[in-house]
């Protein structure tokens, strides 16, 4: 009789401190390099991993079961669906089961290898969200070997290399590199996408990483959207004339971006037209008002955190994807904190005074997430509405 023997790791994440993890591969294999964080969502988890805001990083899921409905074509947040958002790894529990749901048409683990994207399966999620809640997201490397054979001290190499995501233009590597128009609006139960008919408005929105779902709530406001790449200038966005001008979400380090994105946004905001920004697009929009950023020490990612609207007195349950954060310290006369993390009291909204320009640093497009602050899309077409002289929308 043969004695019990322990199925060997054939995955690993090693953070730079040294804290060497082991557990089961999923997903391609090979080895990445990124910031290692945790997202707190139940559900949405192929939103996440094709969302180009994770670009540069390791998702760890604090939901222990990933997964378990499958993935399909329409749940895809990246505006190249046949390509990867950038996302370097994924960490969690539970070992991937068989699908469970109607609409599922893969399953994840397959379609991870077809993304390129390296998972572990096995980790103590918990025990790893309670290290970086307590020593800030750590840079690391996750490696997926079959045969359980891996070189440290070539991993560690890889690791030692990798600068980290301050001082990182990642929004480049993300974003279209072609100008395109969108006219896709949200899906409907047993209908699938629409499209924008007789559109009243027209947007140009700077892809820094957009997201899908983002420019459909757009649409859904009646307005055809001419999507450009980050590195679009003033005079680029100003050609298409449009009646309001969108700043996306995206990933990296915004004062990177912000080298040549800044000086456009500017320029943009001395026409007058009103200006939206999510995520990255708010941190740019702080960084080209006059403030600065930071970067935060664990980041907020979830589909649960709360924020409280200074103006109404509301708290909205809200989706977060970001690391670095506008220093509310730094803000200057005539720019307006209009939202604040219930978490941890970091901005998480700007206005200008006297002028149609606003941002947040959560998604109100929600996928995954709730739909508490779909408002903000109606605010920003009421601001063009208004700028044009056109009646406003029916309530």
């Amino acid at each position: 009789m043969t004695g019990w023997q322990e199925t060997p790791p054939t995955a690993v994440l090693i953070l730079r401190d040294g804290t060497r993890l082991e557990g089961r591969g999923i997903g391609a294999t090979g080895s990445a390099v990124g910031e290692v964080c945790f997202n707190t969502a139940m559900t949405g988890y192929q939103e996440i991993l094709t969302d180009p805001s994770y670009a540069g990083q390791i998702i760890t899921f604090t939901f222990p079961h990933i997964g378990n409905v499958g993935t399909n074509d329409e749940d895809i947040e990246t505006l190249n669906m046949a390509a990867s958002s950038g996302v370097r790894g994924a960490v969690i529990r539970a070992d991937i089961t068989s699908p469970s749901n109607y609409r599922s048409a893969e399953q994840l683990d397959v379609w991870l290898k077809k993304r390129g994207i390296i998972g572990i399966a096995g980790l103590d999620t918990r025990a790893l969200t309670a290290l970086i809640r307590e020593k800030g997201m750590a840079d690391a490397v996750i490696a997926h070997a079959e045969d359980g054979k891996f070189d440290d001290a070539a991993l560690r190499a890889g690791l030692d290399a990798f600068p980290g995501l301050e001082g990182y233009d990642l929004a480049k590597e993300v974003s279209t590199t072609q100008t395109y128009r969108w006219d896709e609006t949200s899906w409907r139960w047993g209908e699938g996408y629409g499209r924008v008919e007789d559109p009243q408005f027209h947007i140009v929105a700077i892809d820094y990483g957009a997201k899908r779902n983002i420019l459909r709530c757009i649409a859904d406001q009646g307005a055809r959207v001419t999507v450009l790449p980050a590195t679009a200038t003033a005079e680029d966005v100003m050609a298409h004339n449009p009646d309001g001008v969108f700043l996306s979400n995206g990933p990296g380090d915004p004062a990177a971006t912000g080298e040549y994105a800044v000086p456009a946004i500017r320029k943009i905001i001395e026409t007058g037209k009103p200006v939206f920004g999510i995520c990255l697009g708010h941190q740019l929009l702080g960084l080209a008002l006059g403030g600065t950023t930071r970067k935060m020490h664990q980041g907020h990612h979830g589909a649960n955190h709360p924020v409280k609207n200074l103006a109404t007195g509301k708290v909205e349950i809200t989706s977060m994807n970001h690391g670095f954060a506008v220093d509310r310290d730094s803000l200057p006369e005539g720019v307006v904190e209009t939202h604040i993390s219930l978490f941890d009291g970091s901005n998480a909204g700007l206005a200008v005074d006297g002028k149609p320009i606003f941002s947040v640093q959560y998604h109100p497009e929600a996928s995954p997430g709730p739909q508490d602050a779909h408002y903000l899309f109606k605010r920003f077409m009421d601001h063009v509405r208004e700028h044009k002289g056109a009646p406003a929308a029916a309530q």
